[in-house]
């Protein structure tokens, strides 16, 4: 009986010593790392792996997480260069770089980074007017991340990004704010439907002359057709006078050889010149003066006339 005794005693401090045993084996998971400390003071910090620490006299103080975290900050009512109060969250991006003096820098440090966060924002949007706060995020942001960069170094902390979530501005000033925007608007459409119709006014005034241009450089080629044609024209009657009397002529000339040839004496070349005399005039002359060997030539061929008139 005994003998049953001492073996369950064995057997349950076996069991305890694994259990204690197995909880002096660690696993540091991937970007994680934990402070460990020894009789209450700092001995090591345990990266990823397995680590064994000493029974009863080795702890684990503080796991830490390595992973860039984002705190999301409420808004913090901030006063500006001009005296207006508005409202602004931030968004602060951050790393723990050193778990030892994450551990043992500051007690609360979420908290200590809110509280140096509102603070640091103050001190910025005092020195910036209401517009300026308001087109300057990215200058604010800058700042900002360089001050909490420098105050959380000694906490083993690195700011990576500090980004202005909302700005709200009072009720009154986003009134205002609205009508100026809709003022705006309304001036910009007033200038762009101007600039509509100064362009379409112009755009029809050029059309016009453009027009006007054409008609007149039209009005031109006819004017030239019309003088081109008329000029061809009388130099086709020009040409068509010269040619009838060159032809005129030159019956007469054919005539007066033939007549020589004959051997017609001088009355009868007189009678033909007057003939020719005749055809000259035409009837469009109303005198024609005559030779005196010709009207006598005429007389007497009248005479001769008379003389065959009466034998008859």
């Amino acid at each position: 009986m005994e003998f049953g005794f001492g073996f369950i005693g064995l057997a349950l401090l076996i069991l305890v010593v694994l259990l204690i045993l197995v909880s002096c084996v660690k696993i540091v998971p991937q970007a994680q790392a934990m402070v460990v400390e020894r009789l209450g003071a700092y001995l090591d910090t345990w990266e990823v792996g397995v680590h064994f620490k000493t029974p009863f006299i080795d702890r684990v103080a503080k796991r830490v997480i390595l992973k860039e975290q984002v705190v999301d900050f409420p808004p913090q009512p901030v006063i500006t260069k001009d005296n207006v109060t508005m409202k602004i969250d931030t968004v602060v991006f951050f790393q723990i770089t050193d778990p030892k003096l994450y551990a043992y820098g500051v007690e609360n440090p979420i908290m200590a980074i809110e509280n140096l966060t509102a603070t640091t924002l103050r001190n910025i949007i005092g020195d910036l007017e209401l517009d300026q706060t308001l087109t300057s995020r990215e200058t604010i942001n800058t700042k900002m991340r360089a001050a909490l960069d420098v105050a959380t170094d000694p906490w083993g902390i690195k700011v990576n990004r500090v980004e202005l979530k909302n700005i709200i501005p009072p009720a009154a000033i986003q009134d205002a704010m609205e009508k100026q925007m809709k003022a705006e608007r309304e001036r910009r459409e007033s200038i762009l439907k101007a600039e509509g119709e100064k362009k379409s006014i112009i755009l029809v005034a050029e059309g016009k002359k453009q027009s006007a241009i054409l008609d007149a450089e039209a009005d031109k080629q006819t004017a030239i057709l019309h003088a081109e044609a008329e000029k061809e024209r009388r130099i086709r009657e020009a040409e068509g006078q010269a040619e009838a009397i060159l032809k005129i002529q030159q019956a007469n000339a054919d005539g007066i050889r033939m007549i020589k040839e004959a051997g017609a004496d001088s009355a009868v070349l007189q009678l033909k010149s007057l003939e020719a005399f005749a055809k000259a005039a035409d009837g469009k002359a109303t005198k024609i003066i005559i030779p005196s060997e010709i009207q006598s030539i005429a007389g007497l061929v009248k005479s001769l006339a008379e003389v065959s008139d009466s034998k008859e």
